[in-house]
């Protein structure tokens, strides 16, 4: 054998090789050791003997590299697997009452005339994994706190119903609502779990794939953050995440383990049902995706339990002293497993044991009946039960629990382990039969030959209801259930709103900064500022907000164990382990994951948090949409500020940064309120209205999305008698035309208002127009509004019909309507149809280009000169001026050479 120094000086499996040898002849004397046994004793059980001495390492502390994959078998060994505390027979009788009506739910659901359908095969191969957690593990919330938060697979949700139902939670006729949320009101069930559709029983929408894993971390890691700063007790609060293998392949469930695993969340446990299918077919046929997850969980340092075969294995397991059964194990591809799922026994002894004269011994015993029912570890209570118990247990380190099940499992033969399963909907009576005998439920041959198939409750005096009931008293009541004991807060008054609506005299400040001194002032407030969570993906500098740095400082569970390389600055960098700020990291992900955790707190753990995250606007509703419908759905509240707004503001950044259509998203999400405020007096308006809304009495389960804008201006002081309803509303009047003889009217947002007031005297200046100037601080609401108005006016013709706020506030007003703003011109023509008089828009239509200010909004026609020209082509049309000094304008302000615009103001980062 080659010595140490004949080898090259590399590391090989993380073993660093180079480091110098400092005693040669015990080094030898190991070698030597691992030599004769291989040489004596084969390399199965050299090998053994190095899995335990690297487990040996790690028990006395001794730094080894982790493997990235263990062999294909459960992680705890029989011997150490616990004593399970239940009556398993009891509980096998309560899950196939919970498997009958969940896929009967389901079957009803997809009868002639109705045809929702739903989905059976997933709750079919995870059922054992929820029914140990809610028979042993699960808390609910009647212990005084939040209990254990539980993110269920969404496709799940039939069993869960089913279970809800033994307990007399549901009734017959909300199982028969399933998926007629409004036909079947008030007993129609939603399809997944969504809290927004049924607010006491749902706490966590999951089944947008992906969201749920980063939910869970998120949610984790929430709980610690509200322990460490004394807002509430979470010591006792778990979160279970369920998942599928198939799941995995989304981002967002595996881009955050790392933070997981840093921030030590070991309060969080991934259950991942690897029945090895997809929607459509196998996850990996050619590959192993219960060792691909394990290595990926190991490597970002999570602990991992394999649960792969149930107890009818283990003899087989202690028969294989040469490792010839788990190598089988090993090299078998999933794609094979999943065949053996639906295939006989023979064919199991065939392909699976026949290979090798020593599995064949194994088996040689056994009948192809026995050897059918070799089953997978998932489907195992007490080996589910020794997992849970396991990583209830460990400490320092998140824990996924791999469970490998059967897709489809007791569903029969044309369901199990089928590439099409999870599309089949509907049972034939041939398969309630056989399903019914293999659940051993006594239900008579003719109540499934007539009519549809009946569900099955054994009775509220039956030992298996009792059961049920007394494991759910003892782990602190009912779940999943959701509860809001949250009340109201004291807000602030007048007081705390005064300095923003000062404006910031001869500074130039952007709408960006005008926010950040506002919430300033309310993080200082006595009753809601420690409630306030500042959230931001590494950009709080850009944002101007690192003045936060020194008093709110930055949340880390570990604190600061460095000396900060600005130390010295007064606007150092600051973590500690109960700071208020959150910094995610360049992961909008894992900041909505944070806001939605936080914003959803007031259910969750009774503690209202105000969660402010704070964005690059092009990086939120784009990046991150189908998060912000998950806040919708957790009924979520909360402020979401779209820094640097805006397609022509941002100077430089170019195409990927430039956003002008944000607002136009936003304006999709039924829960979402967004503002696009032109001055900071407006946004102290609008944060306060969203503050009552939020947190006052009678609390709305909606989100305040604000645009904010990088470019300094001269921040006005807030007019006298200023529209605050109209503000709130999303219009009102803020400069009335002075000087000219012809009418206008113009309507701005954002930081086109000054561009609309330069408009203003131009057109005073040089064309004789009297323009009144509007700020119309939600294009959004102004819309919303209108259309509720129009609704109840199409339901209710006997009754005075509704005239919109927009209509209502231009009503009288004279001359054309020309809207304008730094979004797309869809944005503002939201309200088009309910504009009394002429009505045309300016808009940043196309993709955004760096370039400085001035030449940007000269290039989309939305500056000054270019409001001037709009306003003026209206007026043609309504015959007020004369056509031929359209094109005066356009020469005079040479609107057609995209150099000749004035740069405007450079700057403002923030």
């Amino acid at each position: 054998m080659a010595s140490g120094s004949d080898r090259n000086p590399i590391i090989i499996g993380g073993l660093p090789s180079q480091v110098p040898d400092f005693d040669p002849e015990e080094t030898r004397e190991w070698l030597d050791s691992l030599d004769a046994a291989v040489d004596e004793r084969g390399r199965e059980r050299a090998r053994y003997l190095m899995l335990r001495l690297i487990e040996r390492a790690r028990e006395k502390r001794v730094a080894v590299p982790e493997m990235r994959s263990t062999d294909y078998v459960n992680t705890i060994a029989t011997k150490d697997e616990p004593f399970f505390p239940g009556n398993e027979e009891i509980e096998r009788k309560i899950l196939n009452a919970t498997r009958w009506n969940a896929a009967v739910m389901v079957s009803r659901a997809q009868r002639p005339g109705i045809g929702v359908g739903g989905h059976i095969a997933t709750f079919a191969s995870s059922a054992s994994l929820y029914d140990v957690g809610f028979n042993h593990f699960f808390r609910g919330k009647d212990g005084g706190d939040g209990g254990d938060q539980i993110f269920f697979q969404g496709h799940a949700s039939p069993g869960i119903y089913a279970r809800a139902f033994m307990l007399d939670r549901l009734t017959e006729a909300q199982l028969d609502g399933f998926r007629q949320e409004k036909s079947k009101a008030p007993d129609g069930l939603s399809s997944y779990p969504h809290p927004r559709s049924m607010p006491d029983f749902w706490e966590f929408p999951t089944v947008s794939m992906g969201l749920g894993p980063i939910g869970a971390i998120y949610q984790a890691r929430m709980n610690r953050y509200m322990q460490a700063r004394g807002i509430a007790d979470t010591s006792n609060c778990h979160v279970w995440a369920f998942l599928g293998d198939g799941e995995m392949d989304e981002p967002e469930s595996l881009g955050q383990l790392s933070l997981a695993a840093r921030e030590g969340l070991d309060n969080l446990t991934f259950v991942v049902n690897c029945n090895l299918q997809r929607l459509d077919g196998p996850v990996r046929g050619n590959g192993k995706i219960i060792q691909e997850l394990e290595s990926a969980f190991r490597g970002a340092g999570w602990n991992v339990i394999k649960v792969i075969w149930d107890r009818s294995w283990d003899p087989l397991l202690a028969q294989d002293r040469d490792g010839v059964l788990v190598n089988k194990l090993n090299t078998t591809p999933d794609g094979q497993f999943q065949t053996y799922a639906t295939e006989t026994g023979a064919y199991i002894r065939e392909h699976f044991f026949g290979g090798d004269h020593r599995l064949r011994k194994m088996v040689e015993n056994m009948t192809d009946e026995q050897i059918l029912h070799l089953g997978r570890g998932g489907h195992d209570h007490r080996k589910v039960y020794a997992a849970y118990k396991a990583a209830r247990e460990h400490r320092g380190q998140p824990t996924v629990i791999l469970a490998q099940t059967v897709k489809g499992w007791t569903l029969g033969p044309n369901f199990e382990g089928r590439n099409a399963t999870h599309q089949m909907k509907k049972l034939t009576v041939e398969d309630l039969k056989r399903f019914r005998d293999r659940l051993h439920l006594p239900i008579a041959d003719k109540e499934l030959e007539s009519g549809l198939p009946p569900y099955y409750h054994p009775g509220r005096e039956s030992e298996e209801i009792q059961y049920m009931h007394d494991r759910r008293r003892e782990l602190d009541g009912f779940t999943p259930r959701r509860v809001d004991r949250s009340k109201p807060l004291v807000l602030p008054g007048d007081k705390t709103y005064a300095t923003v609506k000062k404006g910031s005299g001869q500074q130039q400040v952007a709408s960006t900064m005008a926010f950040v001194r506002l919430l300033k002032d309310l993080m200082r407030d006595k009753e809601i500022g420690k409630r306030f969570v500042l959230i931001a993906p590494d950009e709080y500098r850009t944002f101007g907000m690192d003045s936060f740095f020194p008093s709110a400082k930055i949340y880390n569970p570990l604190g600061q164990t460095y000396e900060s390389v600005d130390r010295e600055l007064l606007l150092a960098y600051k973590e500690s382990p109960n700071g208020q700020m959150l910094h995610d990291g360049i992961s909008e992900a894992g900041c909505t994951a944070s806001l939605i955790a936080a914003g959803s707190a007031y259910a969750t753990h009774g503690e209202p948090l105000i969660p402010v995250y704070v964005f690059y606007s092009m990086f939120g509703f784009q990046r991150t949409g189908d998060q912000f419908w998950q806040m919708a759905d957790q009924l979520a509240r909360g402020f979401v500020l779209g820094a640097t707004a805006g397609r022509t503001t941002l100077t430089g950044e170019g195409l990927q940064h430039a956003d002008g259509h944000s607002q136009l998203l936003a304006s999709t999400n039924p829960a979402c309120v967004a503002y696009d405020p032109a001055f900071g007096f407006e946004i102290a308006h609008i944060v306060r209205d969203g503050l009552r809304r939020m947190y006052g009495e009678n609390a709305e389960d909606v989100f305040y999305y604000l645009t904010v804008y990088n470019e300094p201006i001269r921040q006005p002081a807030e007019p006298e008698g200023v529209d605050a309803e109209g503000i709130v509303k999303g219009l009102y009047r803020y400069r009335q035309g002075e000087a000219g003889s012809i009418p206008a009217q113009i309507l701005a947002s954002g930081v086109a208002v000054p561009w609309a007031v330069e408009a203003q005297r131009i057109l005073a200046e040089d064309w004789d127009v009297r323009a009144d100037v509007w700020s119309a601080t939600s294009w959004n609401e102004l819309r919303r509004e209108a259309v509720s108005i129009e609704e109840h006016n199409l339901l209710h013709p006997e009754e005075e019909q509704g005239v919109p706020y927009v209509t209502r506030k231009l009503q009288g007003t004279e001359g054309p309507v020309l809207a304008v703003s730094d979004w797309m011109r869809s944005v503002p023509d939201q309200i088009a149809r309910w504009v009394p008089n002429r009505y045309q828009s300016l808009g940043a239509d196309g993709f955004g280009f760096a370039d400085t200010r001035g030449a940007a909004r000269r290039f989309f026609h939305i500056d000054a000169e270019s409001i001037v020209l709009g306003v003026l082509t209206e007026l043609a049309g309504e015959g007020k001026v004369d056509r031929s000094v359209l094109k005066q304008a356009i020469d005079r302000y040479r609107l057609l050479d995209v150099a000749a615009a004035d740069p405007g103001p450079a700057g403002g980062d923030a």
